[in-house]
């Protein structure tokens, strides 16, 4: 079972060596639009952090990548991905953001999917207030899901 990890943080020396151009259309004209803040423990938006989904999809696995903005913002455009077997439908996410010895990875559950996400493993495994951290709200036909990387109201991260 995964478990929730610490992390050092060092910097801010963020920069070197990644581009952030975005590439955050992965199904051009997708169903699905995900935004989303990085948020520090503070609450405070995250300027300069790249997040990267991938997912599995009838075509094999898709991949997007998109740095985030002055106020912490991302956005993807995709498809609903394929579940794996006994799983809910979900999105894997990593996090680079500056301060980070290395990636954090999380995983994004859709709203739509209560059945599903009540006996996938990694949601059943959690305390249900953590669970909570990883399931996207609906707005206005956007999924919400913010990253906050410490603090109260803290994503659960996976060591892998």
């Amino acid at each position: 079972m995964p478990q929730r990890t610490p992390s050092q943080t060092v910097g801010p020396y963020f920069a070197i060596g990644l581009t952030r151009e975005s590439q955050n259309e992965i199904v051009p004209g997708g169903a699905v639009r995900i935004s989303g803040r990085v948020l520090d423990g503070g609450g405070e938006p995250v300027p300069d952090a790249v997040v990267e989904i991938s997912q599995q999809s009838g075509d094999g696995t898709l991949w997007g990548r998109c740095g985030t903005d002055a106020g912490g913002s991302f956005e993807f455009v995709t498809e609903k991905p394929v579940a794996a077997a006994r799983e809910a439908p979900s999105l894997d996410l990593m996090v680079f953001a500056r301060g980070l010895l290395k990636h954090l990875v999380t995983r994004l559950y859709f709203p739509d999917e209560a059945e599903a996400n009540s006996t996938d493993p990694v949601l059943s495994a959690l305390d249900p207030r953590d669970a909570a951290t990883l399931v996207a709200e609906q707005s206005d036909g956007t999924l919400r899901f913010d990253i906050h990387l410490q603090g109260d109201r803290q994503t659960v991260f996976f060591a892998v």
